[in-house]
Parts: structure tokens; C-alpha cells; sequence
């Protein structure tokens, strides 16, 4: 069987992903803090998540794939969980920074990462490096322990609710180990092997536009009412949209494409680069001129990000090498069967 091309989408490293998302991650926060003053929290919460869900769905139409989807039930387990994962968490997301500088509930948010992170930290090398991204972030992040103590209360409903979005996440980036017909089905959503019908399991864009579909269910009767008064300004309703895109959409597509490529704990590991890619958006675009202690922090998150080794490329070659030695070890016992040799089988192969 010939073997498929690469996807487009592999020929960017990870962490190319990981850095577009960052910049419009922070570009949607500055959008809704202007919506803050004329639409209620919730409010701004629902255009969001709605917003985002139109564009999926005018986008992928991920209905029209579903007859050939077949994904198996932890499948779409994992799909609507992440719906409501995202409505609950930027729900309590936008309630935290309504009460609390948002400084101080990403650095709160950040927690929860670092404990998957250095849950798989098997090796001195990445400890070393979790240990220098967590350092560089507690200097880039102006932690202040001041606020309403319910503020407080969002904040790490939100820390708890987005590490669970990383896990759930990575479930549907790589396909939730799902299998149809006896197929394994890859992050990128082909099959590893045919199984006569020629379909195609979902994109996990697809799995993802779905689950924002239904976030976009899940939240309308909270935040619908507090929205509505949006509805008679366009300027607010074109906020609201910009919002869903920079926050929802792009940053949650470029997630999608590096959690199929990297494993869980490193993946969280590389968001230490969210903090850092503020700093310097803050810099190129408003004109902020960070302090040392912010360059200081930049070069610890850098140091740790190069100094992590992802583990999975060793596996993935000793997993090649078991193959291969199954492989041959198949070959010596056909051919002693047969009364050939090895290479009389090995021809007869090719």
C-alpha cells in the first residue's frame, strides 16, 4: 500500500503553532475588556463562544462528515465533554479577570500546566527545564494577592477547568484512540489502514468545531440575556466577533495542530511561551518597553523550552526497531516453514 503524503500542516514545527496562537491569545482579552463597559460579563462570554461556533461551522459544516465519522462513543464522549469544558471555562475565565488583574488569574491558570508538566518529567533534563520555565514565568507575571475572594474562586475554577481542556484536547487532537472497521484513526483524522470504504474519519479541526458547537449550546441560556443588548449596536457586535476569532478560533486551531504532534506534558510545558509572547507583544505593538526582569524571564522560558527533550521520537524509534525485528524474526520462521532461505522470501515480498 503506498504510504499518504505528510499533511501541509506538519511541515511548521510545534512551536510555530504554538506562537501564532499566543499572539491572537492575548489579542481577544484587550477586545473584551473594551466590551466590558457596555455589555455584562456574560454577555461578553456568550458572543464569544457563539461567534467561534458560526465561524466552525461555516467553516467545516461538520455535520455534513458525520454518516462518515464512525467514531466510537469515547469519542464523541470526549467531543461534547470539551464543549462544555469550554463553555464553563471561559465563562469563569472572563468572571475572574472581571474581579481580578489578568496578570494574576493566568499566573494562576498556569498551575495547572505545570502539574502535567512535571507529572511526565521522567528525566533531570526536563525537570531542569520546567524548573527554568516556572521561574521565567513568576517573573514575567505580576502576581497580586489582592482582590475579591471570589475572584479567587473563578480563577482556579478556571486553572482546574483549563488543564482539563488540555487533556480533552489532546484526546481529540489524537483522535481519542478511537478505531473503525479495525482502523486506527490518526490525530490528523486519516486511517492508518483501509478498510474498503474508502471514508475518512474526522479532522480533529472537525472534533473541534463540534465541541465549540456545542459550548455554544451549553452557555446560551446563561449568557444569551446579558448579550442581547449588543444586538442593537454593530460596534459591539463586531467586538463580540472579533473576540470569538482571536480568542476561540485561532488560538484553538493552532492548539489542535500541535497537540498532534507533541505529547501531552510537553505541550504544557511550551505554553510557559504564552507569558512571554505577551511581553513581547507588548513591546512590537503598544510601544511597552520591558523592564529586566521581564528580558530575564523571556530567557529562562526560552532556556527551558530548549532545554526539554521530548521523549517520544526515542520511543517512537524503538518502537520501529521492535517492528522490524518482528518482521524479520516472521521472515527466518516462513522461511524455515517453507525450505527457503531469508532472502528467497525477502524477494518474494518485494
Amino acid at each position: 500500500m503506498p504510504l499518504s503524503r505528510a499533511p501541509a500542516a506538519t511541515r511548521l514545527p510545534p512551536t510555530a503553532y504554538l506562537a501564532t496562537g499566543a499572539v491572537f491569545h492575548y489579542l481577544g482579552p484587550s477586545l473584551a475588556v473594551l466590551l466590558f463597559a457596555h455589555v455584562p460579563v456574560l454577555g461578553v462570554a456568550w458572543l464569544r463562544i457563539a461567534t467561534a461556533a458560526a465561524v466552525f461551522a461555516a467553516w467545516r459544516r461538520p455535520w455534513r462528515r458525520t454518516p462518515a465519522w464512525g467514531m466510537a462513543a469515547v469519542q464523541w464522549e470526549a467531543v461534547i465533554a470539551l464543549g462544555v469544558v469550554l463553555a464553563a471555562m471561559n465563562t469563569v475565565f472572563y468572571l475572574a479577570v472581571d474581579r481580578l488583574p489578568l496578570s494574576t488569574v493566568g499566573a494562576i491558570e498556569f498551575l495547572g500546566v505545570i502539574a502535567l508538566a512535571a507529572g511526565a518529567a521522567r528525566t533531570r533534563r526536563n525537570l531542569l527545564a520546567l524548573g527554568l520555565a516556572v521561574a521565567g514565568v513568576l517573573l514575567l507575571t505580576d502576581v497580586r494577592l489582592s482582590g475579591e475572594p471570589l475572584g479567587f474562586v473563578f480563577a482556579f475554577a478556571n486553572c482546574l477547568l483549563f488543564t482539563t481542556y488540555v487533556v480533552l484536547g489532546h484526546r481529540i487532537a489524537r483522535g481519542a484512540g478511537a478505531h473503525v472497521g479495525g482502523t486506527r484513526i490518526q490525530g490528523d483524522g486519516t486511517r492508518t489502514h483501509g478498510d474498503g470504504t474508502g471514508g475518512a474519519a474526522p479532522p480533529a479541526v472537525d472534533r473541534l468545531a463540534t465541541a465549540m458547537i456545542a459550548a455554544a449550546v451549553a452557555v446560551t441560556p446563561l449568557g444569551l440575556g446579558p448579550a442581547a443588548k449588543a444586538f442593537t449596536h454593530p460596534m459591539w457586535l463586531l467586538a463580540g466577533a472579533g473576540v470569538g476569532i482571536c480568542s476561540s478560533v485561532i488560538p484553538y486551531v493552532t492548539d489542535q495542530l500541535a497537540m498532534a504532534r507533541l505529547p501531552r506534558a510537553t505541550f504544557a510545558m511550551m505554553l510557559s511561551l504564552l507569558p512571554a509572547m505577551a511581553t513581547v507583544i507588548g513591546a512590537v505593538v503598544l510601544a511597552q518597553v520591558p523592564t529586566p526582569q521581564d528580558l530575564a524571564g523571556i530567557a529562562l522560558v526560552t532556556a527551558g523550552v530548549a532545554v526539554h527533550q521530548d521523549q517520544q521520537p526515542h520511543q517512537g524509534r524503538r518502537a520501529g526497531t521492535d517492528t522490524k525485528t518482528r518482521a524479520d524474526a516472521e521472515t527466518r520462521t516462513r522461511a524455515a516453514t517453507e525450505g527457503n532461505t531469508p532472502d528467497d522470501v525477502t524477494r518474494t515480498r518485494a
